[in-house]
């Protein structure tokens, strides 16, 4: 249970933590995903931020267990309002969405099992 808790969680927090830079540095696809759902370009800051900092949890999660779990939990409501928002501004494309979605979702299952 803990190859698949670690490489469930590794590669959640690997996928977060590029979210994470690509909104810190302003790069062009996060730009264009806040155009496309409406959010202005001054979140990008903020969300980059929560994105590092569940990234950032998911690691410290192997050393307090709990912090992992909490910040696997708080990845997979950011991802579920990321999937509202876009749902408001009625973008029907979750190829990327899911990608993130379900890795934070499989670092939370196999960190609540494997606990």
């Amino acid at each position: 249970m803990f190859a698949a808790y670690l490489a469930a969680t590794l590669l959640a927090a690997a996928l977060t933590g590029s979210a994470a830079v690509a909104n810190l540095i302003g790069h062009d696809y996060p730009k264009s995903q806040a155009d496309v759902v409406g959010v202005p370009y001054s979140w990008m800051l903020p969300l980059g931020t929560l994105l590092a900092a569940g990234a950032l949890g998911l690691l410290a999660g192997f050393v307090v267990p709990t912090l992992g779990t909490l910040a696997a939990a708080g990845l997979v409501l950011y991802f579920v309002g990321a999937f509202a928002a876009h749902l408001r501004a009625r973008d029907r494309h979750f190829g990327p969405w899911s990608l993130y979605f379900l890795s934070s979702l499989a670092a939370l299952a196999t960190g609540l099992l494997y606990h």
